[in-house]
Protein backbone atom coordinates (compact mmCIF):
# COMPACT_ATOMS: atom_id res chain seq x y z
CA UNK A 1 0.00 0.00 0.00
CA UNK A 2 1.39 3.40 -0.98
CA UNK A 3 1.82 6.25 1.49
CA UNK A 4 -1.02 8.09 -0.20
CA UNK A 5 -3.37 5.11 0.05
CA UNK A 6 -2.39 4.58 3.69
CA UNK A 7 -3.21 8.20 4.49
CA UNK A 8 -6.66 7.94 2.91
CA UNK A 9 -7.50 4.98 5.16
CA UNK A 10 -6.08 6.33 8.42
CA UNK A 11 -8.17 7.39 11.40
CA UNK A 12 -6.76 10.88 11.01
CA UNK A 13 -8.11 11.12 7.48
CA UNK A 14 -11.62 10.44 8.79
CA UNK A 15 -11.57 13.69 10.74
CA UNK A 16 -11.08 12.44 14.29
CA UNK A 17 -9.59 14.79 16.88
CA UNK A 18 -6.13 14.31 18.43
CA UNK A 19 -7.53 12.92 21.69
CA UNK A 20 -9.33 10.13 19.89
CA UNK A 21 -6.35 9.46 17.64
CA UNK A 22 -4.31 8.90 20.79
CA UNK A 23 -7.03 6.63 22.16
CA UNK A 24 -7.17 4.38 19.08
CA UNK A 25 -3.38 4.27 19.07
CA UNK A 26 -3.41 3.13 22.70
CA UNK A 27 -5.82 0.35 21.74
CA UNK A 28 -3.50 -0.55 18.84
CA UNK A 29 -6.16 -0.02 16.19
CA UNK A 30 -3.90 0.24 13.14
CA UNK A 31 -6.42 1.45 10.58
CA UNK A 32 -10.19 1.89 10.33
CA UNK A 33 -12.35 -0.96 9.14
CA UNK A 34 -14.56 -0.55 6.04
CA UNK A 35 -17.68 0.17 8.11
CA UNK A 36 -15.77 2.82 10.07
CA UNK A 37 -14.45 4.40 6.87
CA UNK A 38 -17.96 4.57 5.41
CA UNK A 39 -19.85 5.81 8.47
CA UNK A 40 -17.60 8.03 10.60
CA UNK A 41 -17.35 10.95 8.12
CA UNK A 42 -21.15 11.03 7.74
CA UNK A 43 -21.61 10.82 11.51
CA UNK A 44 -19.18 13.68 12.08
CA UNK A 45 -21.28 15.76 9.68
CA UNK A 46 -24.32 15.20 11.90
CA UNK A 47 -26.14 12.69 9.67
CA UNK A 48 -28.41 9.89 10.90
CA UNK A 49 -27.21 6.42 9.90
CA UNK A 50 -28.50 2.99 8.94
CA UNK A 51 -25.44 0.75 8.71
CA UNK A 52 -25.15 -2.90 7.73
CA UNK A 53 -21.87 -4.76 8.15
CA UNK A 54 -20.69 -8.25 8.95
CA UNK A 55 -20.28 -9.16 12.58
CA UNK A 56 -16.76 -8.54 13.82
CA UNK A 57 -16.29 -5.62 11.44
CA UNK A 58 -15.83 -2.85 14.01
CA UNK A 59 -19.39 -1.53 14.28
CA UNK A 60 -18.96 -0.42 17.91
CA UNK A 61 -16.04 1.82 17.02
CA UNK A 62 -18.03 3.19 14.08
CA UNK A 63 -20.63 4.74 16.38
CA UNK A 64 -18.55 5.23 19.55
CA UNK A 65 -15.87 7.44 17.96
CA UNK A 66 -18.24 10.09 16.47
CA UNK A 67 -20.23 10.22 19.73
CA UNK A 68 -17.09 10.73 21.80
CA UNK A 69 -15.83 13.44 19.46
CA UNK A 70 -19.12 15.31 19.83
CA UNK A 71 -18.96 14.81 23.60
CA UNK A 72 -15.46 16.30 23.78
CA UNK A 73 -16.74 19.43 22.04
CA UNK A 74 -19.90 19.75 24.17
CA UNK A 75 -19.64 17.82 27.47
CA UNK A 76 -23.04 16.95 28.91
CA UNK A 77 -24.56 14.36 31.24
CA UNK A 78 -26.82 11.77 29.60
CA UNK A 79 -25.32 12.66 26.23
CA UNK A 80 -25.81 9.33 24.44
CA UNK A 81 -27.91 6.20 24.83
CA UNK A 82 -26.91 2.88 23.28
CA UNK A 83 -29.53 0.11 23.33
CA UNK A 84 -28.59 -3.55 23.05
CA UNK A 85 -30.79 -6.67 22.95
CA UNK A 86 -28.54 -8.64 25.35
CA UNK A 87 -26.86 -7.91 28.65
CA UNK A 88 -23.47 -9.24 27.63
CA UNK A 89 -23.35 -7.09 24.51
CA UNK A 90 -24.34 -4.01 26.54
CA UNK A 91 -21.51 -4.61 28.99
CA UNK A 92 -19.06 -5.08 26.13
CA UNK A 93 -20.15 -1.84 24.43
CA UNK A 94 -19.73 0.09 27.68
CA UNK A 95 -16.22 -1.33 28.07
CA UNK A 96 -15.42 -0.07 24.56
CA UNK A 97 -16.60 3.45 25.43
CA UNK A 98 -14.54 3.40 28.62
CA UNK A 99 -11.44 2.22 26.78
CA UNK A 100 -11.76 4.96 24.16
CA UNK A 101 -12.77 7.71 26.58
CA UNK A 102 -10.68 7.02 29.68
CA UNK A 103 -8.11 9.65 28.66
CA UNK A 104 -10.63 12.49 28.92
CA UNK A 105 -12.87 11.42 31.78
CA UNK A 106 -15.81 9.80 30.03
CA UNK A 107 -18.29 8.29 32.51
CA UNK A 108 -20.65 5.52 31.46
CA UNK A 109 -23.43 3.52 33.07
CA UNK A 110 -24.60 0.01 32.21
CA UNK A 111 -28.30 -0.62 32.84
CA UNK A 112 -29.10 -4.32 32.41
CA UNK A 113 -31.30 -6.81 34.19
CA UNK A 114 -29.90 -9.27 36.69
CA UNK A 115 -27.88 -6.59 38.51
CA UNK A 116 -28.90 -4.45 41.48
CA UNK A 117 -31.12 -1.50 40.50
CA UNK A 118 -30.13 0.50 43.58
CA UNK A 119 -26.46 0.37 42.62
CA UNK A 120 -27.38 1.39 39.08
CA UNK A 121 -29.42 4.30 40.46
CA UNK A 122 -26.41 5.48 42.43
CA UNK A 123 -24.35 5.48 39.23
CA UNK A 124 -27.10 7.42 37.42
CA UNK A 125 -27.08 10.00 40.22
CA UNK A 126 -23.47 10.75 39.25
CA UNK A 127 -24.80 11.84 35.84
CA UNK A 128 -22.78 9.72 33.39
CA UNK A 129 -22.19 10.84 29.82
CA UNK A 130 -22.97 7.51 28.14
CA UNK A 131 -25.71 5.04 29.02
CA UNK A 132 -25.65 1.53 27.58
CA UNK A 133 -28.79 -0.45 28.36
CA UNK A 134 -31.15 -3.25 27.53
CA UNK A 135 -34.69 -1.97 26.85
CA UNK A 136 -36.43 -3.57 29.82
CA UNK A 137 -34.06 -2.30 32.49
CA UNK A 138 -33.93 1.17 30.94
CA UNK A 139 -37.72 1.37 31.20
CA UNK A 140 -37.50 0.31 34.86
CA UNK A 141 -35.20 3.24 35.62
CA UNK A 142 -37.21 5.74 33.58
CA UNK A 143 -40.29 4.91 35.65
CA UNK A 144 -38.75 4.28 39.07
CA UNK A 145 -35.49 6.22 39.44
CA UNK A 146 -36.21 9.71 40.74
CA UNK A 147 -34.71 12.53 38.70
CA UNK A 148 -33.61 10.31 35.82
CA UNK A 149 -34.63 11.63 32.41
CA UNK A 150 -33.30 11.43 28.86
CA UNK A 151 -35.09 14.50 27.53
CA UNK A 152 -31.76 16.21 26.74
CA UNK A 153 -30.28 13.20 24.95
CA UNK A 154 -28.18 14.03 21.88
CA UNK A 155 -27.44 10.57 20.44
CA UNK A 156 -29.42 7.32 20.21
CA UNK A 157 -27.83 4.10 18.94
CA UNK A 158 -29.67 0.85 18.30
CA UNK A 159 -27.06 -1.91 18.13
CA UNK A 160 -28.38 -5.14 16.59
CA UNK A 161 -31.18 -2.90 15.35
CA UNK A 162 -33.04 -5.63 13.48
CA UNK A 163 -33.76 -7.43 16.73
CA UNK A 164 -34.54 -4.29 18.73
CA UNK A 165 -37.05 -3.24 16.07
CA UNK A 166 -38.68 -6.68 16.00
CA UNK A 167 -41.74 -7.94 17.83
CA UNK A 168 -39.80 -9.06 20.90
CA UNK A 169 -38.94 -5.48 21.88
CA UNK A 170 -41.73 -3.58 20.12
CA UNK A 171 -43.65 -2.53 23.23
CA UNK A 172 -40.50 -1.53 25.14
CA UNK A 173 -39.08 0.41 22.20
CA UNK A 174 -42.34 2.33 21.71
CA UNK A 175 -42.28 3.41 25.36
CA UNK A 176 -38.60 4.36 25.25
CA UNK A 177 -38.97 6.46 22.11
CA UNK A 178 -41.79 8.39 23.76
CA UNK A 179 -39.41 9.31 26.59
CA UNK A 180 -36.65 10.58 24.26
CA UNK A 181 -36.26 13.90 22.40
CA UNK A 182 -37.79 13.98 18.94
CA UNK A 183 -35.72 12.82 16.00
CA UNK A 184 -34.87 16.36 14.92
CA UNK A 185 -33.29 17.06 18.31
CA UNK A 186 -30.98 14.04 18.37
CA UNK A 187 -28.80 11.93 16.08
CA UNK A 188 -29.94 8.34 15.56
CA UNK A 189 -27.81 5.41 14.39
CA UNK A 190 -29.07 1.93 13.50
CA UNK A 191 -26.34 -0.74 13.28
CA UNK A 192 -26.63 -4.46 12.62
CA UNK A 193 -25.06 -7.43 10.87
CA UNK A 194 -28.48 -8.31 9.42
CA UNK A 195 -31.25 -5.85 8.65
CA UNK A 196 -34.79 -6.57 7.54
CA UNK A 197 -37.15 -4.10 5.90
CA UNK A 198 -38.91 -2.72 8.95
CA UNK A 199 -39.77 0.62 7.35
CA UNK A 200 -42.50 1.56 9.81
CA UNK A 201 -40.28 0.75 12.76
CA UNK A 202 -37.49 2.90 11.33
CA UNK A 203 -39.93 5.76 10.77
CA UNK A 204 -41.02 5.43 14.37
CA UNK A 205 -37.38 5.86 15.38
CA UNK A 206 -37.62 9.31 13.73
CA UNK A 207 -34.57 9.20 11.48
CA UNK A 208 -34.00 12.32 9.43
CA UNK A 209 -33.06 11.36 5.86
CA UNK A 210 -30.56 8.78 7.07
CA UNK A 211 -27.42 7.84 5.18
CA UNK A 212 -27.62 4.13 4.37
CA UNK A 213 -24.31 2.30 4.42
CA UNK A 214 -23.84 -1.33 3.44
CA UNK A 215 -20.29 -2.62 3.32
CA UNK A 216 -21.32 -6.22 2.76
CA UNK A 217 -24.12 -8.04 1.00
CA UNK A 218 -27.13 -8.94 3.11
CA UNK A 219 -26.74 -12.05 5.25
CA UNK A 220 -23.25 -12.86 4.00
CA UNK A 221 -20.51 -14.58 5.95
CA UNK A 222 -16.83 -13.67 5.78
CA UNK A 223 -14.54 -15.39 3.26
CA UNK A 224 -12.19 -16.58 6.02
CA UNK A 225 -14.96 -18.73 7.55
CA UNK A 226 -14.98 -22.42 6.59
CA UNK A 227 -18.56 -23.73 6.86
CA UNK A 228 -19.39 -27.43 6.94
CA UNK A 229 -22.28 -29.79 7.60
CA UNK A 230 -22.63 -33.04 9.56
CA UNK A 231 -25.59 -35.36 9.00
CA UNK A 232 -26.27 -37.52 12.04
CA UNK A 233 -28.99 -39.71 13.49
CA UNK A 234 -30.41 -37.98 16.55
CA UNK A 235 -29.69 -40.85 18.97
CA UNK A 236 -25.99 -40.56 18.10
CA UNK A 237 -25.88 -36.77 17.94
CA UNK A 238 -23.74 -36.47 21.07
CA UNK A 239 -21.21 -38.92 19.64
CA UNK A 240 -20.77 -36.65 16.61
CA UNK A 241 -20.36 -33.62 18.86
CA UNK A 242 -17.70 -35.37 20.95
CA UNK A 243 -15.96 -36.63 17.80
CA UNK A 244 -15.72 -33.09 16.38
CA UNK A 245 -14.46 -31.64 19.66
CA UNK A 246 -11.90 -34.45 19.94
CA UNK A 247 -10.71 -34.04 16.35
CA UNK A 248 -10.31 -30.30 16.96
CA UNK A 249 -9.26 -30.47 20.59
CA UNK A 250 -6.91 -27.49 20.24
CA UNK A 251 -9.77 -25.18 19.24
CA UNK A 252 -11.70 -22.81 21.46
CA UNK A 253 -15.30 -23.58 20.58
CA UNK A 254 -18.78 -22.19 21.05
CA UNK A 255 -21.51 -24.85 20.89
CA UNK A 256 -24.95 -23.34 20.21
CA UNK A 257 -28.22 -24.93 21.34
CA UNK A 258 -31.83 -23.77 21.00
CA UNK A 259 -32.99 -24.48 24.57
CA UNK A 260 -31.71 -23.35 27.94
CA UNK A 261 -32.14 -26.83 29.44
CA UNK A 262 -29.80 -28.37 26.88
CA UNK A 263 -26.80 -26.18 27.73
CA UNK A 264 -26.08 -27.40 31.30
CA UNK A 265 -26.80 -30.98 30.28
CA UNK A 266 -24.26 -30.87 27.46
CA UNK A 267 -21.74 -29.05 29.67
CA UNK A 268 -22.07 -31.77 32.34
CA UNK A 269 -21.77 -34.50 29.73
CA UNK A 270 -18.66 -32.97 28.15
CA UNK A 271 -17.00 -32.45 31.54
CA UNK A 272 -17.55 -36.13 32.30
CA UNK A 273 -15.55 -36.85 29.15
CA UNK A 274 -12.68 -34.59 30.21
CA UNK A 275 -13.67 -31.65 27.99
CA UNK A 276 -13.52 -28.27 29.76
CA UNK A 277 -17.01 -26.95 29.05
CA UNK A 278 -19.14 -24.28 30.73
CA UNK A 279 -22.80 -23.38 30.05
CA UNK A 280 -24.21 -19.93 29.29
CA UNK A 281 -27.91 -19.16 28.78
CA UNK A 282 -30.48 -16.49 29.49
CA UNK A 283 -32.02 -18.09 32.58
CA UNK A 284 -28.77 -18.03 34.55
CA UNK A 285 -28.20 -15.19 36.99
CA UNK A 286 -26.23 -12.31 35.54
CA UNK A 287 -23.25 -12.98 37.80
CA UNK A 288 -23.09 -16.61 36.60
CA UNK A 289 -23.46 -15.52 33.00
CA UNK A 290 -20.55 -13.11 33.32
CA UNK A 291 -18.55 -15.71 35.23
CA UNK A 292 -19.03 -18.29 32.47
CA UNK A 293 -18.10 -15.78 29.81
CA UNK A 294 -14.97 -14.71 31.69
CA UNK A 295 -13.90 -18.34 32.20
CA UNK A 296 -14.19 -18.89 28.45
CA UNK A 297 -12.40 -15.65 27.54
CA UNK A 298 -9.56 -16.35 29.99
CA UNK A 299 -9.02 -19.89 28.70
CA UNK A 300 -10.04 -21.69 31.88
CA UNK A 301 -12.61 -23.49 29.72
CA UNK A 302 -12.19 -24.00 26.00
CA UNK A 303 -15.81 -24.92 25.19
CA UNK A 304 -18.76 -22.58 25.81
CA UNK A 305 -22.14 -24.32 25.48
CA UNK A 306 -24.64 -21.53 24.95
CA UNK A 307 -27.96 -20.36 23.58
CA UNK A 308 -28.47 -17.43 21.24
CA UNK A 309 -27.92 -15.08 24.18
CA UNK A 310 -24.25 -15.34 23.14
CA UNK A 311 -24.80 -15.13 19.38
CA UNK A 312 -24.93 -11.36 18.88
CA UNK A 313 -22.18 -8.81 19.08
CA UNK A 314 -19.87 -10.48 21.59
CA UNK A 315 -16.24 -9.98 20.62
CA UNK A 316 -14.21 -12.98 21.78
CA UNK A 317 -11.18 -12.86 19.47
CA UNK A 318 -9.92 -16.35 20.29
CA UNK A 319 -12.95 -18.37 19.12
CA UNK A 320 -11.66 -20.89 16.58
CA UNK A 321 -14.82 -22.85 15.93
CA UNK A 322 -18.61 -22.61 16.19
CA UNK A 323 -20.76 -25.75 16.32
CA UNK A 324 -24.50 -25.53 15.74
CA UNK A 325 -25.59 -28.44 17.92
CA UNK A 326 -29.16 -27.39 17.12
CA UNK A 327 -30.04 -25.72 13.84
CA UNK A 328 -31.44 -22.26 14.69
CA UNK A 329 -35.16 -21.75 14.20
CA UNK A 330 -34.48 -18.42 12.47
CA UNK A 331 -31.98 -18.58 9.61
CA UNK A 332 -30.69 -15.07 10.40
CA UNK A 333 -29.47 -16.36 13.77
CA UNK A 334 -27.10 -18.62 11.85
CA UNK A 335 -25.29 -15.52 10.56
CA UNK A 336 -24.90 -14.18 14.08
CA UNK A 337 -23.81 -17.52 15.54
CA UNK A 338 -21.09 -18.27 13.01
CA UNK A 339 -20.00 -14.63 13.26
CA UNK A 340 -18.48 -15.41 16.66
CA UNK A 341 -15.50 -16.88 14.81
CA UNK A 342 -13.40 -15.68 11.84
CA UNK A 343 -13.46 -12.13 13.18
CA UNK A 344 -11.28 -9.19 12.13
CA UNK A 345 -9.63 -11.06 9.27
CA UNK A 346 -8.87 -14.24 11.20
CA UNK A 347 -9.91 -17.69 9.97
CA UNK A 348 -12.51 -19.87 11.63
CA UNK A 349 -14.67 -22.98 11.28
CA UNK A 350 -18.44 -23.40 11.59
CA UNK A 351 -19.95 -26.90 11.69
CA UNK A 352 -23.71 -27.53 11.76
CA UNK A 353 -25.26 -30.79 12.96
CA UNK A 354 -28.45 -31.73 11.13
CA UNK A 355 -29.90 -34.57 13.16
CA UNK A 356 -33.66 -34.78 12.66
CA UNK A 357 -36.11 -34.44 9.80
CA UNK A 358 -37.50 -31.32 11.48
CA UNK A 359 -34.14 -29.60 11.02
CA UNK A 360 -33.83 -30.27 7.30
CA UNK A 361 -36.11 -27.39 6.16
CA UNK A 362 -34.39 -25.09 8.67
CA UNK A 363 -31.04 -26.00 7.19
CA UNK A 364 -32.27 -25.36 3.63
CA UNK A 365 -33.46 -21.92 4.74
CA UNK A 366 -29.89 -21.20 5.83
CA UNK A 367 -28.52 -22.38 2.50
CA UNK A 368 -30.96 -20.11 0.70
CA UNK A 369 -30.06 -17.17 2.93
CA UNK A 370 -26.28 -17.40 2.51
CA UNK A 371 -26.47 -18.48 -1.13
CA UNK A 372 -24.26 -21.55 -0.88
CA UNK A 373 -24.36 -25.26 -0.14
CA UNK A 374 -22.17 -26.46 2.67
CA UNK A 375 -19.74 -29.36 2.14
CA UNK A 376 -19.82 -32.33 4.51
CA UNK A 377 -17.44 -32.48 7.45
CA UNK A 378 -15.61 -35.85 7.33
CA UNK A 379 -17.04 -37.90 10.20
CA UNK A 380 -16.89 -41.64 9.41
CA UNK A 381 -19.50 -43.57 11.39
CA UNK A 382 -17.03 -46.25 12.47
CA UNK A 383 -14.82 -43.59 14.09
CA UNK A 384 -17.71 -41.62 15.58
CA UNK A 385 -19.32 -44.69 17.16
CA UNK A 386 -16.11 -45.55 19.01
CA UNK A 387 -17.26 -42.91 21.49
CA UNK A 388 -20.67 -44.52 21.99
CA UNK A 389 -20.08 -46.29 25.33
CA UNK A 390 -18.20 -43.38 26.86
CA UNK A 391 -20.85 -40.91 25.71
CA UNK A 392 -23.65 -43.15 27.04
CA UNK A 393 -22.03 -43.20 30.50
CA UNK A 394 -21.35 -39.46 30.40
CA UNK A 395 -25.00 -38.83 29.55
CA UNK A 396 -26.11 -41.04 32.43
CA UNK A 397 -23.98 -39.03 34.87
CA UNK A 398 -25.23 -35.77 33.39
CA UNK A 399 -28.82 -36.93 33.77
CA UNK A 400 -28.22 -37.71 37.45
CA UNK A 401 -26.67 -34.31 37.96
CA UNK A 402 -29.62 -32.57 36.32
CA UNK A 403 -32.07 -34.54 38.47
CA UNK A 404 -30.16 -33.44 41.58
CA UNK A 405 -30.68 -29.84 40.46
CA UNK A 406 -34.35 -30.48 39.65
CA UNK A 407 -35.62 -28.67 42.74
CA UNK A 408 -33.88 -25.49 41.63
CA UNK A 409 -35.59 -24.98 38.29
CA UNK A 410 -34.79 -21.31 38.04
CA UNK A 411 -31.09 -22.12 38.17
CA UNK A 412 -31.22 -23.67 34.71
CA UNK A 413 -34.44 -22.53 33.14
CA UNK A 414 -38.18 -22.44 33.58
CA UNK A 415 -40.84 -24.87 34.69
CA UNK A 416 -40.55 -26.83 31.45
CA UNK A 417 -36.89 -27.77 31.86
CA UNK A 418 -37.50 -31.29 33.18
CA UNK A 419 -39.90 -31.98 30.33
CA UNK A 420 -37.36 -30.64 27.82
CA UNK A 421 -34.64 -32.91 29.24
CA UNK A 422 -36.90 -35.96 29.07
CA UNK A 423 -37.73 -35.19 25.44
CA UNK A 424 -34.06 -34.65 24.71
CA UNK A 425 -32.99 -37.96 26.26
CA UNK A 426 -35.81 -40.09 24.87
CA UNK A 427 -36.16 -38.68 21.33
CA UNK A 428 -35.46 -41.17 18.57
CA UNK A 429 -35.69 -40.46 14.88
CA UNK A 430 -34.66 -43.63 13.11
CA UNK A 431 -35.97 -42.40 9.75
CA UNK A 432 -33.69 -39.37 9.67
CA UNK A 433 -30.58 -41.04 8.25
CA UNK A 434 -32.44 -42.52 5.28
CA UNK A 435 -34.11 -39.21 4.56
CA UNK A 436 -30.78 -37.35 4.78
CA UNK A 437 -29.11 -39.80 2.41
CA UNK A 438 -31.91 -39.15 -0.07
CA UNK A 439 -31.99 -35.36 0.32
CA UNK A 440 -28.21 -34.92 0.35
CA UNK A 441 -27.17 -37.77 -1.97
CA UNK A 442 -25.62 -35.38 -4.49
CA UNK A 443 -23.17 -33.96 -1.99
Amino acid sequence: MSAKEEETTSFKSLGLCDQLLEAVDELQWKSPTPIQVETIPHALQGKDLIALAQTGSGKTGAFALPILQALIKSPQAFFALVLSPTRELAIQIAEQFQALGCGFGVKSAVLVGGLDMVQQSIILAKRPHIIVATPGRLLDHLSETRGFSLRTLKYLVLDEADRLLGEEFQKSMDEILKALPRGGERKTYLFSATMTKKVKKVERACLRNPVKVEVTSKYSTVDTLKQQLVIARFEHKDCYLVYILTEKCQCTTMVFTNKCATTPFLAYMLRNLGIRAVPLHGDMSQSKRLGALNMFKSGQCNVLVCTDVASRGLDIPSVDMVINYDIPQNAKNYIHRVGRTARAGRSGVAISLVSSKLEVPLYFQIESLIGKKLPLFPAPDEEVFQFMERVREARRLATSKMKESGGKKRRWGGDDDDEDIVKYLSHKDGKSKKMFNKRFKKR
